[in-house]
């Protein structure tokens, strides 16, 4: 019998290992495809997949030889299906600005951070009440803090898009559009290990390439219900009243953790936050 030839009962042995193996692989993957979420809703968020790594650079040394027991598993594991991916978004004509069907429910969001000076006092506050928001950040301020960052994510926040440099977007031209909001997504997936599902635009000002950059990105579009304009510095007062003023089922509300002196609104949120949930509301998230 020449060397390369397998006998028989070898052969059938190789396959049944090879297809244990394959059914062991298929059904990790199953359990993922049944906690994947179905399509977009107004509720509770779920984490995308984790995409693939990025290929070696072109001349970058080979990787690191597998070590044999590795190696002898790869035939196996190579009959394994592709790993689930979400699919990608609908490409909106307009930002959502609200939770429609979403009960008597409302969102928080922040803008423009993450800021040491601010971000951390407002996560306690939402941390003391056992609530959860969203946070908008620019990508410079995450590649700054990301501590903050995955603070946020392990808190259960979500951590949305807000471009990278808070540029004035449809004075962009297609390619900076998407480098803004590719480098910000991939920063927030390198930090909390899952990319951004919702984007909003810088001044709340969109534009066509934005829309269809950010659904190729896997991202939505939300903007807001009832804005703050704490960036004014108005007052604590004021802040609180225009959020009070404005609470209502599904309302989404803009606020901001950085950008300027954003000590009014982590005061005004210590206010409003407890007035809101006695007067039944319930601070959530949307879930896609």
């Amino acid at each position: 019998m020449k060397d390369d030839q397998t006998p028989t009962g070898r052969r059938r042995l190789l396959r049944i290992a090879a297809a244990l193996g394959a059914t062991t692989t298929v059904g990790l993957f199953t359990v993922d495809r049944t906690d994947a979420p179905g399509p977009p809703t107004a509720t509770a968020p779920a984490p995308p997949s984790p995409a693939p790594p990025p290929a070696p650079a072109a001349g970058a040394p080979a990787s690191p030889r597998l070590a044999p027991t590795a190696y002898r598993l790869q035939p196996m594991t190579s009959y394994a299906p592709p790993r689930f991916r979400r699919a990608l978004p609908p490409v909106r004509q307009r930002p959502f600005l609200r939770m429609a069907g979403a009960g008597n429910t409302m969102v928080l969001t922040f803008d423009d951070g993450p800021d040491p000076r601010y971000t951390p006092a407002i996560l306690r506050t939402l941390r003391a009440h056992g609530v959860r928001a969203m946070f908008f950040v620019c990508g410079e301020m995450a590649a700054q803090h990301p501590d903050l960052v995955r603070r946020m994510a392990d808190d259960g926040h979500v951590v949305g898009n807000h471009s990278w440099s808070h540029p004035l977007i449809p004075k962009l031209r297609p390619s900076r559009i998407r480098e803004e909001l590719s480098s910000t997504s991939a920063v927030i997936e390198q930090t909390t290990g899952s990319a951004p599902l919702w984007y909003r635009a810088p001044f709340g000002a969109w534009n066509r390439h934005s829309f269809e950059i950010g659904a190729e990105l896997g991202m939505e579009p939300l903007a807001w219900t009832v804005d703050t304009l704490d960036w004014k510095e108005p007052g604590t007062g004021t802040i609180v009243r225009r959020v009070l003023d404005g609470a209502g089922p599904g309302v989404v509300v803009l606020s901001h953790d950085a950008g300027g002196d954003r000590s009014q609104s982590v005061a005004a949120l210590r206010t409003y936050l407890p007035q809101l949930l006695d007067e039944g509301y319930h601070i959530t998230v949307p879930r896609r």
